[in-house]
């Protein structure tokens, strides 16, 4: 029971958190070069090791239970962290997706539809994430979850938006040598 509790918790805690976050980032619309900064500083190699299922193994292994418990905690917590920074860039990519949808370029409009689209499901699977990684966190003795699956889509989306960025430089310095 204290266990649904705790849950629940954390839930209205990320919710609040989402919704402070949403009211802070509308206040300055995003830039591309916002977008690319937010997307180089997160270490997704790092990442991929925290929740490493042979990682997690090896210390399970060669470690006594009570500390494995207390390392397992300290590497969910550091997860969250790389997720909800993922999170955050997700939404910013989401942000210029919208805003190139509105070029006059096709080329640069069907991009950013296709960023938008992208980062908004890639939003989604990072809060998604964020709330096991809590559970894992708080009941440390668990399987850990697999990988997700939003990684690739968060490299492939970072990718992309790199893309869009060289499209736009490509349409300005067209737009002003005319």
């Amino acid at each position: 029971m204290i266990t649904a509790w705790i849950f629940v918790a954390i839930a209205l805690l990320a919710l609040t958190a989402l919704l402070y976050s949403a009211a802070a980032h509308r206040r300055r619309p995003a830039s591309i070069e916002d977008a690319i900064q937010t997307m180089r500083s997160i270490d997704i190699a790092a990442f991929r090791n925290l929740i490493d299922p042979e990682e997690e193994a090896f210390l399970r292994s060669n470690l006594p239970p009570d500390k494995f418990r207390v390392v397992k905690r300290e590497r969910a917590r550091a997860a969250i962290s790389y997720v909800w920074s993922a999170g955050q860039a997700a939404a910013l990519f989401a942000d210029v997706g919208q805003s190139a949808k509105h070029s006059p370029d096709p080329t640069i409009a069907a991009s950013g539809a296709q960023i938008a689209q992208t980062a908004l499901r890639l939003r989604l699977q990072t809060m998604q994430t964020c709330f096991r990684l809590a559970r894992t966190a708080v009941l440390p003795g668990r399987k850990s979850l697999a990988p997700p699956v939003w990684i690739d889509q968060f490299e492939w989306t970072a990718e992309a938006l790199q893309r869009l960025g060289r499209l736009r430089r490509h349409e300005s310095v067209y737009s002003t040598s005319a």
